[in-house]
């Protein structure tokens, strides 16, 4: 595969590639399951400190 070859693969389907990637990605959050996990997730620090602090 020559250097043309590979940018013109990247300019095209590589585009398109990191598009559904970042919208997966994205949307994934927005799922009742995704939604329970960040919501674990942006807690986790504060459940820490009140361990140590309690």
């Amino acid at each position: 595969m020559s250097y043309d070859e590979l940018r013109q693969f990247a300019d095209s389907w590589g585009l398109v590639l990191m598009g559904v990637s970042y919208l997966t990605f994205v949307g994934w959050h927005f799922l009742p399951r995704g939604r329970e996990r960040s919501d674990e997730a942006a807690r986790a620090i504060f459940e820490q400190e009140e361990a140590d602090h309690g």
